[in-house]
């Protein structure tokens, strides 16, 4: 479960910035999560309730957003939001298959 490894990287990270700033509690951790990243959020949940006892975090709230998948088409320039698996241009006069994700990954 890779959602282990990214909170416990997470939870890393949070703790340095607290000390950094001089502070002693974490009360709320906020992530933002690309659609398109395929992390469970029930996992990462687990995983945070797992991995914060005993830490700076530790009853701290994990608050999780979702970011929506958006691209463009290259060859139209439209932009558009997806799922992970309907990833080309929604043009009916386009539709190509090439294309850059914005945001969502």
């Amino acid at each position: 479960m890779h959602e282990t490894g990214i909170m416990a990287g997470v939870l890393q990270a949070a703790e340095s910035a607290a000390r950094d700033n001089e502070l002693t509690k974490i009360t709320e951790i906020r992530l933002s999560i690309g659609e398109l990243t395929e992390i469970v959020e029930d996992a990462l949940q687990f995983a945070f309730e797992a991995l914060s006892p005993g830490t700076m975090a530790d009853g701290a709230t994990l608050i999780v957003t979702k970011i929506a998948a958006r691209s463009k088409c290259m060859q139209c320039g439209t932009e558009f939001s997806h799922d992970r698996f309907d990833r080309f241009c929604p043009k009916p006069e386009c539709g190509s298959f090439l294309i850059e994700t914005l945001q969502g990954s």
